[in-house]
């Protein structure tokens, strides 16, 4: 099997897993990505059609998932206390009361 092909496998296996994961269809995926019809989505998840790089970053963000989770490279995990405090539009007190927010919503029991 040629590497351009098990790549384009791996990649639609993970698009793939990233859709189930969210509980979206096939037509739910290729109506946000614009396509009319599922069959785009079920080719590249084959790994019979091709993605582009801006395709790519758009399954990225519906799919809420890094470019490089596609492309079979480790996920860099954000934290989210560092992100938050890098914003240059928050406070000093809005930026020490990050980690107590967070805090408090891990407490929070989870609507269902």
């Amino acid at each position: 099997m040629k590497k351009e092909e098990t790549s384009a496998n791996t990649m639609g296996s993970r698009i793939k897993a990233a859709r189930e994961e969210l509980g979206m269809s096939q037509s739910e995926l290729a109506t946000a990505l614009g396509f009319e019809s599922a069959t785009a989505i079920s080719l590249i998840e084959k790994g019979e059609r091709g993605v582009t790089t801006v395709l790519l970053q758009r399954l990225g963000n519906v799919l809420h998932r890094s470019v490089n989770y596609f492309l079979g490279e480790p996920e860099k995990v954000v934290d989210v206390k560092v992100a938050l405090r890098a914003d240059k539009n928050l406070s000093d007190d809005d930026k020490n009361a990050i980690p107590r927010f967070i805090e408090l919503a891990k407490k929070k029991p989870v609507a269902k």
